[in-house]
């Protein structure tokens, strides 16, 4: 497989240009500051005229509860950006709410959206970095870098982030979809799956879709990257060629795979996902090439 300049938009996911990482804390948020408060993955939001609203720092404190941790993420604009956590028990006026990131796709600003999804996931991998997996002692985050460092035997933990492939592969003027049990009823989606360990992307890419449904594929072109925070994932989705083979489901990961037609598609995947604009991107694609035949 050969990697072909990729023909589509880029995904409106990655972090705005105005947006700086750092680690160096800013000292004590202030009016100005963006806050991004999580109850375990649950984003606190303000409710409104305008949708959901992140709270300022001062409503914070109408909590009633000191935040588990406080992380200082960097600045967008020139506002400086936090991330919280609070504890599991921790009440909310009534002119608030705990919602997951999911609920408030479109509903935050997309500035917001992408970086309440890194903050998610540096707020999670805090929690469950405290003590050295090698030895037990408590770690302490290292002054220069995102990363937490054991004092004893030195080993340095970094913020985990799990790659994965997509792939929507085209034969003709049909594309193949799948099901996976735990999707919504009639739903079916691009095949994907998680890189492993000396695996390449293109490797992953042709095992997968092997492994799931039987195909062999051929000419794979890069289509887009997506952060997908749920819990702290990477998704690299890709368009390849039918190269052969017959549609077999692995029993144990696909309830159906068929090939659709690109006028009798079934019911895809939300607008969140990467999945969704890939198989839309494609269509596109497709749809005006065969146009002009």
């Amino acid at each position: 497989m050969s990697f072909d300049a990729p023909p589509f938009g880029t995904m409106p996911f990655t972090a705005p240009e105005s947006y700086l990482g750092t680690v160096r804390d800013a000292g004590e948020p202030d009016a100005d500051s963006l806050c991004f408060a999580f109850q375990q993955t649950l984003l606190l939001v303000a409710d409104g005229a305008a949708g959901a609203q992140l709270p300022a720092h001062e409503h914070l404190a109408r909590l009633g509860a000191e935040p588990l941790r406080r992380l200082y993420l960097g600045t967008l604009g020139e506002r400086a950006c936090y991330a919280f956590e609070f504890p599991v028990d921790t009440p909310v006026p009534q002119d608030m709410a705990w919602k997951g990131l999911r609920a408030l796709y479109a509903k935050l600003d997309d500035s917001l959206f992408a970086l309440a999804g890194r903050a998610l996931q540096y707020v999670d991998w805090d929690r469950t970095h405290q003590f050295c997996g090698r030895c037990g002692t408590p770690t302490r985050q290292r002054e220069h870098e995102r990363a937490r460092e054991c004092p004893e035997c030195k080993l340095i933990a970094y913020p985990r982030i799990a790659p994965a492939v997509m792939c929507l592969v085209r034969r003709g003027r049909e594309i193949l979809l799948a099901r996976s049990p735990h999707f919504l009823p009639g739903m079916y989606s691009a095949l994907a799956g998680f890189v492993e360990p000396g695996e390449s992307l293109e490797q992953c890419l042709a095992r997968e879709v092997l492994e799931e449904t039987g195909i062999r594929i051929a000419n794979a072109r890069y289509f887009a990257s997506q952060p997908w925070p749920f819990p702290h994932s990477l998704m690299i989705a890709f368009v390849a060629d039918y190269a052969g083979g017959e549609i077999t489901p692995a029993p144990d990961e696909i309830e159906d795979a068929q090939w659709f037609a690109l006028d009798a598609l079934p019911k895809l995947p939300n607008r969140i996902s990467i999945a969704r604009r890939l198989i839309d991107g494609v269509m596109a694609e497709m749809t005006a090439a065969f146009r002009q035949e």
